[in-house]
């Protein structure tokens, strides 16, 4: 009996190490981004044993590296099964469902991961990830700090961080935190570009310059990081650097009707009107549902003395967005150039219930 015994428990040893070999094979695949062939490996060893529940979590992994989110999903749910406690395959559950947009049903499995494993760094990322997408900037910032206190420290903990901080108004604390990833990945040109909008944001408009500088070394085939350059170099009144990055970001993406207007605004400051019309109207062929295109078109054409064509782009605007006060006023202006005293005065007093304070003003020098 003993001999047979020990037969048996040296087969199932075997076959327990056979099963370990694949698992490792598996995951060397996965490391090398061969996430079919461990998917096929990872196959092999659950059909042998359906209750592995490592195999069915790593088959989860290699699934998510396909991009096949909802068959990974189904590989941790049967992992959980086998073990409701497996904090790893909660975590992993929860990443697949945010990537299909359920970041409601990711954060209770982010929850049960912490739970179960309270010092789970990843688990607090990706719920501090989910929470973000949510907007629950506050519950974000409470997680990506616990990432951090977790450790170990790495740039994107902190950059995350800064991103909150950011977006909760904290732009001197986004600074540090942008810093902090910047010493530990100095050839990030995403950090550089970040914190350059932290310092805009911040009123330091040299030192967010500075650090676009820096971004644009690293990577000059960005051409948001050539628009956030520009528009520090025009609220410095750096019109001519600021066209100069327009100019550059366009070259790159001149499909962005945004960069059109903007480059548009920097030619009326410069007072190239009919350069800012150019812009304006290409703006307004790539996007022709922002009233603002249209009011800064009708300003160039105003400078130019077509007061017609003007009413006409603050007529659309109207169209667009009805309760703007300043495009009844701005048109009413128009058609005073245009001595077209009544219907200017119709504008004003629209402007006026709408709450302009110059309207009112307009109204008794003109409609009497």
């Amino acid at each position: 009996m003993r001999n047979i015994y020990l037969s048996t428990l040296l087969v199932c040893f075997v076959s327990f190490s056979f099963a370990q070999d694949n698992v490792a094979e598996a995951k060397k695949k996965m490391d090398a981004g061969n996430f079919s062939g461990a998917r096929a490996d990872l196959t092999k060893i659950i059909d042998a044993n359906p209750r592995n529940k490592v195999a069915l979590n790593l088959r989860g992994e290699a699934r998510a590296g396909l991009e096949d989110f909802y068959g990974a999903i189904s590989d941790y749910t049967y992992a959980l099964e086998v073990d409701s406690t497996f904090a790893e395959a909660l975590n992993n559950r929860g990443e697949a469902k945010v990537n299909l947009g359920d970041n409601e049903g990711g954060i209770e499995d982010f929850d049960k991961a912490i739970r179960f494993n309270p010092k789970f760094t990843d688990a607090f990322t990706n719920r501090g990830l989910a929470k973000y997408n949510i907007e629950d900037l506050q519950g974000a910032y409470f997680d990506f700090s616990n990432a951090l206190e977790l450790g170990p420290p790495d740039a994107d903990k902190y950059f995350n961080r800064g991103v909150v901080k950011a977006e909760l108004g904290e732009f001197v604390s986004a600074i540090d935190d942008y810093s902090k990833a910047i010493e530990l990945d100095k050839n990030d040109a995403t950090l550089y570009n970040y914190r350059g909008v932290a310092h805009y944001s911040a009123g330091n408009l040299e030192q967010a310059i500075a650090d676009y500088n820096l971004a644009i070394k690293l990577e000059a085939k960005d051409p948001l990081m050539f628009e956030n350059r520009a528009l520090a170099k025009s609220e410095m009144e750096d019109y001519k650097g600021a066209l100069e990055d327009y100019n550059k970001a366009l070259e790159l993406n001149p499909e962005d009707p945004e960069t059109w207007y903007l480059k548009g605004v920097v030619n009326y400051y410069l007072e190239d009107h009919d350069a800012a019309i150019n812009d304006f109207t290409k703006a307004i062929a790539l996007d022709d549902t922002n009233p603002s295109y249209f009011d800064n078109r009708a300003l160039s054409k105003a400078a130019k003395e077509d007061y017609a064509g003007a009413v006409d782009d603050y007529t659309k605007s109207i169209e667009l967005y009805p309760n703007d006060p300043e495009t009844y006023f701005q048109r009413a202006r128009a058609k005073i150039s245009m001595n077209n005293e009544y219907d200017a005065c119709l504008d004003f007093k629209r402007a006026d219930e709408l709450g302009s304070a110059e309207a009112r003003a307009e109204i008794k020098k003109h409609c009497k």
